[in-house]
This record gives structure tokens, C-alpha cells and sequence, in this order.
């Protein structure tokens, strides 16, 4: 067993994935961590303006205007009004820098929050695992961007309750999926 746990925790350090020095991982029932975040539009958002108040869906993703990203993204987006009949808002959080959040809003016309983590900080209060971050360029309206992030998440979705617990938590999130499955817990609450 020692020699197994020695080898998966080798192989995770080879591959570059960190669980952030300040990271628990969560389980449903625990506490959720408060945080604040600067968001797309530069302000900052902050845990305790919504706690006590409305279900909050967290969800970590890799990296802005990439494939499995878009998908999840727009589901949410497409989702906003039965989330918001749950009595629910949605947060998504990645490494990317505000401005490359901002260029990603924008260009799928996202309506909910999306909050910046450069330095891994969140994701390591809710134990999310974490590797470097990269660029990626994309093409908007005849130019190239670069779209830069501190670190690169990995998917996990939470739901805090109104009491600030973690009532939901998926690890394996399927990323077109994932609203729909969010959708599907939070009108079990209703």
C-alpha cells in the first residue's frame, strides 16, 4: 500500500499537479471556504454578499475560450433562468487573468460571474488540484489573443447551501453536462 500511495503521489509531481499548500479537500457536509475573487468586470466578488441567501454553484474549469470550457460555459449560460428559479447563482472559476475572463464573456455572451485565481489560491481552499498554468491564442474578430493563466484547474463543481456548506460535489464533471446535473440536484432541493 505504501509503495502504491508513494507512486501515485511521484506520478502526480511529475505531472505537475499541486493541491496548493493551504488545501483541504472538501467533502459534502464541511464548511465552505469564504472567499473573494476579482471577477471579468474587474470588481471584486465576494462569498459572504450571496451566503444566507441563494444556493451558490462554484465551478473550477481549465481554461478560458478552449473546447470542453466553451461547452460547459454556454450550458451555463442557457441554464441562467431555471438556476436563477432554484433560487441559485453560478460562479465560474479559473486561472485565467481578468482580461482574458473578460475577452471570454464577452465573446459567448456569458451571464453570470467568472473570477480570476491566477495564483491557485481557491481552488487550494476547496482542494482542487492544480497544475501550471499556459497560454492559449485564439482569433477574435480578425486578431490573435493571447489569453493567459497563473494556473490551470482542475473540473470540479461545488453547491454551497444556504448555511455555507457544501452540499454538492462532483470531481468527474462531464462538461456539457454539468448544468444539466447541477439543475437536476438543485430542483431536488426545491
Amino acid at each position: 500500500m505504501k509503495r502504491v500511495l508513494f507512486s501515485l503521489f511521484t506520478f502526480l509531481i511529475s505531472a505537475g499537479i499541486t493541491f496548493g499548500q493551504n488545501s483541504k479537500v472538501l467533502s459534502v457536509g464541511d464548511k465552505a471556504p469564504v472567499f473573494n475573487a476579482t471577477a471579468d468586470d474587474g470588481s471584486t466578488w465576494n462569498l459572504n454578499d450571496y451566503k444566507g441567501k441563494k444556493y451558490i454553484v462554484v465551478y473550477f474549469y481549465p481554461a478560458a475560450m478552449t473546447g470542453g470550457c466553451t461547452k460547459q460555459a454556454c450550458a451555463y449560460r442557457d441554464a441562467q433562468p431555471a438556476i436563477e428559479s432554484a433560487n441559485a447563482i453560478v460562479v465560474g472559476i479559473s486561472g485565467d487573468n481578468v482580461e482574458g475572463l473578460k475577452i471570454f464573456k464577452q465573446a459567448e455572451n456569458l451571464n453570470f460571474a467568472l473570477l480570476s485565481d491566477e495564483s491557485g489560491e481557491i481552488a487550494g481552499k476547496f482542494g482542487v488540484p492544480t497544475r501550471d498554468g499556459g497560454t492559449v491564442t485564439k482569433e477574435i474578430d480578425g486578431q490573435n489573443v493571447n489569453l493567459i493563466r497563473g494556473i490551470t484547474a482542475s473540473r470540479w463543481t461545488f453547491i454551497i447551501d444556504k448555511e455555507g456548506k457544501i452540499a454538492y460535489k462532483n470531481e468527474q464533471v462531464d462538461a456539457a453536462k454539468d448544468a444539466e446535473m447541477v439543475l437536476e440536484f438543485l430542483k431536488d432541493k426545491g
